[in-house]
């Protein structure tokens, strides 16, 4: 297969003043629409995790790109679900299933904003809108430094609650922060889960552990041209030996 990107959003929503902490994990609407925009006219098709499955696998081919969303902001439902549907794509959303409702708590001793969090219900509004749901643990905890048990209990406890309460088959798992080890490539795999996606940058290859798979970053600094070049090249691949 030929390399496939898959891309990694956090809020889309208008970036808080300049010096504020973690400033470029946001993407405002207007950048998103026209990075969306750009994917269709050339021929892109977004797809979520798990419609790109086939593509990772190799059973299928096409100009294709994974759209991935970390956290589960209110603001991806308020600002990004509309801009997908229009351009026919779907997209996953990776949302921490014991704090549906709330804020990202695990932000605040950095000094990041509170930002409100998609509840159930706009989480099925999300679902009913032609996206995806996947897991990101019960709390965003870091794996590298949680013991054996609860680390299981975060990854497998996460799809079981939120398979329940949306009436639906969670398939897909990012890690917190990016940070795992091996034993939780193999929890995820136990879970139940097809897939897995981490924050080391890159393609995915041919052959490449579907339960360790590379994405590529768009943040608020991302010009247009940066993010087609991203795509549309091998840029991103020279983080692959990093």
């Amino acid at each position: 297969m030929l390399p496939i990107p898959i891309l990694t959003y956090h809020q889309i929503a208008q970036a808080p003043k300049r010096g504020s902490p973690m400033r470029s994990l946001y993407v405002s609407p207007s950048a998103f629409a026209l990075q969306m925009q750009a994917l269709s006219l050339l021929g892109y098709q977004g797809l979520s995790m798990t419609d790109l499955m086939p593509y990772l696998k190799g059973e299928k081919h096409g100009k294709v790109v994974g759209i991935t969303f970390d956290d589960g902001y209110l603001n991806n439902l308020d600002n990004a679900s509309g801009i997908l549907k229009k351009f026919n794509f779907s997209s996953t959303c990776y949302v921490v299933s014991g704090l549906l409702g709330k804020t990202n708590s695990w932000d605040h001793a950095l000094g990041i904003a509170s930002a409100p969090l998609m509840d159930r219900f706009q989480l099925q509004q999300w679902i009913d809108s032609g996206q995806e749901i996947g897991s990101h643990t019960q709390h965003h905890v870091d794996l590298t430094t949680s013991n054996s048990a609860n680390s299981q209990s975060e990854i497998l406890n996460s799809r079981i609650t939120l398979s329940q309460l949306l009436n639906t088959n969670i398939q897909q798992f990012c890690y917190p922060y990016g940070r795992y080890a091996p034993e939780h490539v193999d929890m995820v795999k136990a879970a139940g889960y097809l897939a897995a996606t981490t924050t080391a940058r890159g393609k995915v290859h041919n052959a490449d552990n579907l339960f360790e798979l590379r994405r590529i970053p768009v943040v608020r600094s991302t010009s247009l041209p940066q993010f087609l070049f991203k795509i549309m090249s091998s840029y991103e691949d020279r983080y692959r030996n990093v």
